[in-house]
C-alpha cells in the first residue's frame, strides 16, 4: 500500500497521496470510504475520506462536496472536526481530517447505557460547536449521534457538514436537507427556518442518548413528519429514574416553539439552565474540564468489517501510486446532454476543488463570508438541480443532500456520509496556527502505533481487538445496553 512507483516523494511539492502510509479503514460513506493514514515525514496519524469523482457527479453531489470543501476551510474549533489538507487526481478527492480514535457516539450509545453527568458533558461541547459555527454563520443541518465523533481523551467533535449551509438574516433556508428524525418542526411546516434548527436536532440526540430511542418515530413517512410536528415526546418513566432538570433540558431543545427553544432565545438560557448550569463554559471550551467516559484504546471503537471488505471485495483498492490530474479530452460535437452535463459538473471540481494545507492558510473571514465573496458559489447555486421532495419510510432515516433530483432514492442509514473526522486543540483563526504546526492532537500520535496493527487483518490480532464491545473505564457508564430499562 505504499508507493507502488518507487521514485522518492518530496515532501515540499504540494500535498498529495505519495505522502501518506495507507492504513486500515475505519468508514464508508455514499461516495466512498474513510481510512487511517500516516505521514511518511512525520509519522503523525489522520483520516483520509476519499470520495469517487464519478459517484458525485453521477448523483449531482457536487455542489455539497465543494461547498463543503470550502466552508471547512474556514472553520476551526476545538469541538469541530477541522480540515487540514484537500486535493484530488484523476479518480478520488480527498479530505485529510484529525484521527478521532474515539469512534462515534452511535456505535457508543447503541452498546452502553451512560450517565446524566456523561450526557451533559458532551451535550455541553456539542452547543459550544453549535454556538461557534452559527456566529461563523453556518447552520450544520445533520445533528446526529453518526455525526459525533470522540477523541481518544473522550472530547466530543462535530463532524461531516456535508448538507450544511450559510445564512444571512433575515433571509430564510428552506431546503429540507438532513436526516428526517432529526429535523426540526418548522423545516416541514415553514416558511422557513436558520440556526434554530440545529438545537432542536441536538435535543433529538440528547433524547436518544438518555433513552436509546428517538423521541419521535412513524412507520410511514407522513406519520413520522406529523409527530415531529406535534412535538409531544414521551418522557419515559425509568428504573433507574431521569432527574427532572435532564428531562426538562430535553423538553427545552424539544420546544416546537422556536423562539422559546433553549439558546435559540439566547446562550445564557443553555448555560443557565438547571441541567447544564454546574457546568463552567469557559473553562469546558478550553478543554481544561476532563470528560467523564474515555473510549477504549484497543482501536475496536470502529467497524472492523470496512476493513475486512477491503479486502474481500475491492476491485481496486486505493493505493498511493502516481494519480495526478489530467486536462480532460474535448467532447465530441454529438455529445448527448448527459455527457455535457458530465463533463461541465468534472471541469467544475477540477477547478474549485482546490489543496487546502493548514499549515500555509491565512483566513480571517468568517465561514459565511468567505462564501459571501466567492462568486463561484453562486455558480453552483444556479447550476445545480432542484431541491428534494422527502424520501419514504423506507429511507426515513437517510440523510437528504441539498440539491438532489426529484426521485432519486437518498442513501441508506448505512451509507451516511459520515465518518472519521479531525480537530484542531486550539481554537481561532487558520493564520494562528500556521505558525504552531508542532501542536496536534493527541490522536496524530496514534499512527506510530498502528504501524503493526494497521494493516488490512491487523484488527484480527490479539484478543482485545477481537472484542466486539469494547472494555472502556467505567466512568460515566451506567451499564450495557438495557441498564436503563422502560417501565412505562
Amino acid at each position: 500500500m505504499g508507493n507502488s512507483q518507487g521514485k522518492p516523494v518530496v515532501y515540499t511539492d504540494e500535498v498529495n497521496l505519495n505522502h501518506f502510509r495507507l492504513l486500515r479503514v475505519v468508514g464508508k460513506g455514499a461516495f466512498g470510504k474513510v481510512r487511517i493514514v500516516e505521514r511518511k515525514d512525520s509519522g503523525l496519524a489522520f483520516a483520509l475520506k476519499y470520495i469517487r469523482k464519478d459517484e458525485v457527479i453521477r448523483s449531482e453531489s457536487v455542489r455539497n462536496i465543494i461547498r463543503e470543501r470550502r466552508m471547512m476551510e474556514h472553520l476551526n474549533h476545538p469541538f469541530l472536526c477541522n480540515l487540514r489538507y484537500s486535493f484530488q487526481d484523476v479518480e478520488y478527492l480527498y479530505l485529510v481530517m484529525d484521527l478521532m480514535s474515539g469512534g462515534d457516539l452511535r456505535f457508543h450509545i447503541s452498546r452502553k447505557t451512560f450517565t446524566e453527568d456523561c450526557v451533559r458533558f458532551w451535550m455541553a461541547e456539542l452547543a459550544c460547536a453549535l454556538r461557534y459555527i452559527h456566529q461563523q454563520g453556518i447552520v450544520h443541518r445533520d445533528v446526529k449521534p453518526d455525526n459525533v465523533l470522540l477523541d481518544s481523551e473522550g472530547h466530543v467533535h462535530l463532524a461531516d457538514f456535508n448538507v450544511a449551509s450559510d445564512f444571512r438574516p433575515p433571509k430564510l433556508l428552506t431546503s429540507k436537507s438532513g436526516t428526517i428524525a432529526y429535523l426540526a418542526p418548522e423545516v416541514f411546516r415553514g416558511p422557513g427556518y436558520l440556526d434554530e434548527v440545529d438545537w432542536w436536532s441536538l435535543g433529538v440526540t440528547f433524547y436518544e442518548c438518555i433513552y436509546g430511542t428517538r423521541p419521535f418515530e412513524g412507520k410511514t413517512h407522513d406519520e413520522l413528519v406529523e409527530n415531529i410536528c406535534a412535538a409531544n415526546p414521551k418522557y419515559h418513566v425509568t428504573r433507574p429514574l431521569v432527574s427532572m432538570p435532564c428531562i426538562h433540558a430535553m423538553a427545552a431543545l424539544l420546544e416546537k416553539d422556536k423562539r422559546k427553544r433553549i439558546k435559540a432565545a439566547g446562550w445564557e438560557t443553555f448555560t443557565s439552565h438547571p441541567f447544564f448550569d454546574p457546568l463552567n463554559f469557559e473553562l469546558l471550551e478550553s478543554k481544561l474540564v476532563p470528560p467523564i467516559f474515555i473510549p477504549s484504546s484497543d482501536e475496536t471503537n470502529f467497524d472492523a468489517m470496512h476493513d475486512l471488505e477491503e479486502l474481500l471485495f475491492e476491485e481496486a483498492p486505493l493505493e498511493a501510486r502516481a494519480r495526478k490530474q489530467k486536462p480532460r479530452a474535448e467532447l465530441r460535437q454529438n455529445a448527448t446532454t448527459r455527457e455535457i452535463r458530465d463533463d461541465e459538473l468534472h471541469r467544475m471540481i477540477e477547478t474549485m476543488f482546490e489543496p487546502f494545507d493548514y499549515t500555509m492558510a491565512s483566513c480571517e473571514a468568517t465561514a459565511a463570508a468567505a462564501l459571501a465573496k466567492d462568486g463561484r458559489v453562486e455558480v453552483l447555486d444556479r447550476t445545480s438541480s432542484t431541491q428534494s421532495q422527502l424520501p419514504s419510510k423506507a429511507h426515513s432515516q437517510a440523510t437528504i443532500p441539498e440539491g438532489t433530483p426529484e426521485g432519486t432514492p437518498p442513501p441508506s442509514p448505512s451509507q451516511s456520509s459520515g465518518g472519521v473526522q479531525i480537530v484542531l486543540e486550539e481554537h481561532g483563526r487558520w493564520s494562528n496556527l500556521a505558525d504552531r504546526t508542532t501542536t496536534l492532537p493527541v490522536d496524530a500520535a496514534a499512527g506510530r502505533e498502528t504501524k503493526e496493527s494497521g494493516s488490512v487483518l491487523g484488527f484480527l490480532r490479539g484478543k482485545k481487538t477481537r472484542e466486539r464491545n469494547p472494555k472502556p473505564k467505567e466512568a460515566g457508564v451506567l451499564g450495557k445496553a438495557g441498564a436503563r430499562r422502560i417501565i412505562s
